[in-house]
């Protein structure tokens, strides 16, 4: 949540939330749109395996490594993703794994990847936050980033959420 909000106040207005599923496309008010689109000089992208993701560091960092992982495409926040979405939340934790290994982090069991719950992102396009090592997160960032928490929900934890909406339906 740090980072966002400082890459709005240094990007502009925020998006005016789009749904997950109304197609996607470019807001040209969201920062992250921008950043994605190479339109934000002072954000550098790092490498991705998926052309249809970008990773870059967050400006506000939270944790020795921090990085945001955000499809080009605009999408709403995590709470506007259905069941069809699993592929792409899964694909972003694969990228946010990638990145810390190619930054020399290998103990995958101690990071943090996860999502601000909708009222507490004040970017509204989906963004996978990736912290390590979580052992070494300070005293904000432990809550701002605590599990099981109103605001902050893990990626494993909404894939769970999503494959539960698509048993109930």
């Amino acid at each position: 949540m740090a980072g966002e909000e400082a890459a709005a106040a240094a990007g502009g207005a925020a998006a005016e939330g789009r749904e997950a599923g109304s197609g996607g496309g470019y807001d040209g008010k969201c920062v992250f749109c921008r950043i994605a689109r190479r339109e934000e000089p002072g954000t550098a992208l790092l490498p991705c395996q998926y052309e249809d993701l970008v990773c870059f560091r967050d400006i506000r960092p939270g944790a020795p490594h921090h990085y945001l992982v955000v499809p080009v495409e605009h999408m709403g926040n995590c709470k506007t993703l259905k069941t069809e979405h699993i592929p792409i939340v899964k694909r972003m934790m694969e990228v946010g794994k990638a990145v810390l290994q190619r930054n020399n982090f290998s103990d995958l069991n101690d990071i943090r990847m996860g999502f601000h719950w909708p009222p507490f992102c004040s970017i509204s396009h989906l963004h996978l936050h990736v912290l390590a090592p979580a052992s070494q997160l300070g005293f904000l960032s432990r809550l701002i980033y605590r599990i099981n928490s109103y605001w902050f929900i893990t990626a494993e934890q909404l894939i769970e959420r999503l494959q539960t909406e698509n048993a109930a339906s």
